[in-house]
């Protein structure tokens, strides 16, 4: 039997907003030293039956049968399931139409997905559909779609071949679709060629990769000594967001940080250039990211005179003070007021008052109950 492994809670967040980013399974695994995808899975699953409190929970720690987690009281218990019926009603909100005109087949996948924690009579009155009309599509739905059917024969072609054709070839032996749409279909299902599969040179391939110098010792005995600087996913707006923040280990404050919508060199860059001046031997620390080993951050950064350290490689735990403050950001914000889908301005909004919140106001035990900015001052 292998050795069970523990996963700190930071990274349980981080796999999942990697997911709800849409980065591949293989990468999320690969990135965060995560060793088997039944561990993601799981860590979704919570994720969306809003048991976020389970990340946190130890390795072989289990409720007693039948009884589920324990609450401080009643009202507490009372909130925690009026939370998780508020995040089942928005998921039918998400579908088009409800209310007023749903597709029979979203409904029966709705209905089959939802099951587990709701009957089936209860589902159906949240989409305004009545169970005997439910169980009559569910009945009809035996014909297949004219695009099912082309998916399918596009499939069989490939599994003919043995996966040993292209896109192109495929759409020259069926004459229902074009080689885009062919294409498209074969990506779909993870149907492509499986024969000299190009090999592509990832971009930003490290131009230097710098050794762990800082060693998790997160102690900084002045301002701007020692900085941590790490990019996380905001996925609650209209689009997929990111934070690019570095963070003072001498105070805990953000001295620099950035918003966009892509992370790029560009947009790391752009943070990097926030900073102010810096004293002699000021060190900054990362994870092994391509827009930090890529070239033109390197040499930005040579030019600020700063020592570079990085992480190891899938060890989130070695940068763990930024990655603790990006979960705060989260948790005390997007999470606390249950805000999974807003504007994007609303996002940048919340994320720029929280940071100014968080350096200004929010005190921390272990600078003496003072907030990062007061504490800085008062040593000055």
């Amino acid at each position: 039997m292998g050795t069970r492994v523990s996963y700190p809670e930071e990274v349980k967040l981080k796999a999942i907003e990697m997911r709800l980013a849409g980065v591949p399974v293989k990468k999320v695994l690969e990135d965060l030293n995560i060793r088997n995808h039944s561990q993601l899975k799981t860590w979704m699953k919570w994720y969306r039956n809003g048991e976020l409190h389970r990340l946190a929970q130890p390795v072989g720690k289990q409720y007693t049968f039948g009884k589920g987690p324990q609450y401080e009281s009643e009202t507490a218990k009372l909130q925690a399931e009026n939370r998780y019926l508020k995040q089942q009603i928005d998921v039918f909100k998400k579908v088009q139409g409800v209310g007023k005109e749903v597709a029979p087949k979203v409904v029966i996948q709705l209905v089959e997905e939802l099951h587990d924690n709701m009957t089936i009579g209860d589902i159906c009155k949240h989409l305004g559909v009545s169970r005997s009309t439910y169980y009559r599509w569910k009945a009809q739905v035996t014909e297949e779609t004219e695009k099912e059917k082309r998916d399918q024969g596009i499939g069989k072609l490939c599994k003919e071949h043995k996966y040993r054709l292209g896109y192109r070839k495929i759409a020259a032996l069926y004459s229902g679709a074009c080689e885009k749409t062919v294409q498209r279909v074969m990506q779909k299902y993870g149907w492509q060629c499986r024969v000299k599969v190009k090999k592509r040179k990832r971009t930003g391939q490290p131009a230097h990769v710098a050794p762990n110098l800082l060693d998790r010792d997160f102690a900084a005995s002045k301002p701007l000594e020692k900085l941590v600087t790490d990019i996380t996913y905001l996925p609650f707006g209209q689009s997929m967001m990111y934070l690019s923040s570095i963070l003072d280990l001498y105070n805990g404050e953000i001295v620099a940080q950035t918003i966009g919508f892509t992370q790029d060199t560009d947009f790391v860059l752009d943070t990097l250039s926030q900073l102010p001046e810096l004293p002699e031997g000021c060190m900054l620390h990362s994870d092994q990211g391509s827009v930090y080993t890529s070239y033109a951050y390197q040499k930005a950064v040579k030019e600020k005179r700063i020592t570079m350290s990085m992480s190891r490689k899938g060890t989130p735990a070695d940068n763990s003070p930024i990655e603790s403050f990006h979960s705060s950001l989260k948790s005390e914000t997007f999470y606390l007021d249950e805000i999974y889908r807003t504007t994007n301005a609303h996002v940048i909004q919340i994320v720029e008052e929280y940071i100014k919140y968080y350096n200004n106001i929010r005190i921390q035990t272990k600078l003496n109950s003072q907030s990062p900015v007061q504490y800085r001052q008062l040593a000055a």
